[in-house]
């Protein structure tokens, strides 16, 4: 195929989102390498990342252009094809099986991650249900998780996954808890160690298969979709196995349509479909609850673009651009995602077998003077 009808094909199949090539909107693009048109179509979404991430094409608004391509379906695995001319369908197959996000070598280090995160450090989503601001919606997204575990002063919690310890500290410092977290990555858990103080919190650096004891509760935010996904059974496993039988789990983690490899602002790791996730839940819990926070990824997302955006001049010098493109298309391409809808965020509330159903919907949140927390909309 010559590059003019490389590039034909590639405007038709953007223009079923009413997107431009050379067009002046906000998500428009626009191409400055004439061979990104034919790398596109033989490499599908993975390679049109990778030409952003070597500067072959922009975009002002990657988000509001994500945002369109996943309500058409352009890069959605899930489904048929829609409102194609046969000429395309073949084409946009391919952007969809290839998914939407920069290569894995590509995922931003731990340095810019820190500094996406903002203060906290809570590599989840908040819950912006009143929210204006990140530490805003991060520690009501704190105190939700909290108040859905029902957590009583002495009671004692496992968090597998626990990053850089925000959740750990949390539940220690304002509800009276003992945690210990798992946390894989060695120099994570340091810091996490670190962080913690004189809190009645432990930290320790082994694989999640490793954990061991019994605990009151056992809580996984954001770590699922960490891992590849021939791990995702196993972590469910470790949680299961550390749960007392009258004890409560919850596990909140991102939800992809089936087929759509999306790794997200993480490197290596896969989020699970909902089929994959409740297939591996219900041979070790009984699921009480699952509550929908997708709609809360696009404002956090945006949040942590900002955070990186801001950090940028200070972190920047002798990165070159690569990293902060490639982090840049990770989180917009995700708050696109979580915008049209495609991305779920769901939190289980789980139980083991015989046990009297929980209270899994917390009503009152001390934050921000919001009543029904949890079914107010963002």
């Amino acid at each position: 195929m010559t590059i003019r009808a490389a590039e034909e094909a590639v405007r038709d199949l953007l223009s079923e989102s009413d997107v431009v090539v050379g067009g002046h909107r906000p998500w428009d693009v626009r191409v400055s390498e004439p061979a990104f048109f034919e790398r596109a179509l033989q490499g599908g979404a993975s390679a049109v990342a990778a030409a952003y991430v070597d500067g072959w094409w922009d975009c002002d608004r990657l988000d509001q252009l994500f945002t369109r391509l996943y309500r058409a379906g352009t890069v959605s695995a899930g489904g048929p094809p829609r409102g194609l001319r046969a000429k395309l369908a073949a084409l946009r197959l391919k952007w969809r099986a290839s998914g939407g996000a920069p290569p894995p070598d590509d995922a931003p280090d731990d340095e810019l991650v820190r500094a996406m995160l903002g203060g906290r450090l809570a590599h989840h989503s908040g819950y912006w249900a009143g929210a204006s601001t990140l530490d805003e919606a991060q520690e009501a997204a704190l105190e939700l998780v909290c108040l859905k575990l029902d957590l009583r002063p002495g009671m004692t919690v496992l968090e597998l996954g626990c990053g850089w310890g925000a959740f750990a500290r949390y539940a220690a410092e304002r509800h009276g808890v003992g945690v210990l977290g798992v946390e894989p990555d060695a120099a994570r858990a340091e810091a996490a160690r670190a962080a913690a103080g004189k809190l009645p919190v432990e930290i320790v650096s082994v694989p999640f298969a490793s954990a061991h004891g019994r605990f009151d509760r056992v809580v996984a935010l954001g770590s699922l979709e960490r891992l590849p996904e021939p791990q995702h059974r196993p972590f469910v496993d470790a949680a299961a196995r550390c749960l007392k039988d009258d004890g409560v789990a919850l596990l909140d983690a991102v939800v992809r349509e089936g087929g759509d490899p999306w790794p997200g602002p993480w490197r290596g790791g896969v989020a699970p479909t909902m089929t994959g996730l409740t297939s591996a839940l219900e041979s070790s819990f009984v699921a009480e609850d699952f509550h929908n926070l997708g709609p809360h990824g696009d404002p956090t997302m945006l949040a942590w673009h900002a955070n990186l955006e801001r950090a940028w001049p200070a972190l920047g010098p002798g990165r070159g651009e690569r990293p902060r493109r490639a982090a840049n298309y990770r989180l917009l391409a995700a708050a696109g995602a979580f915008r049209a809808r495609r991305r779920q965020i769901v939190q289980a509330v789980l139980t083991k077998a015989g046990r009297k159903q929980p209270h899994c919907r917390a009503d009152v949140s001390p934050l921000l003077g919001l009543r029904n927390i949890v079914r107010r909309p963002i």
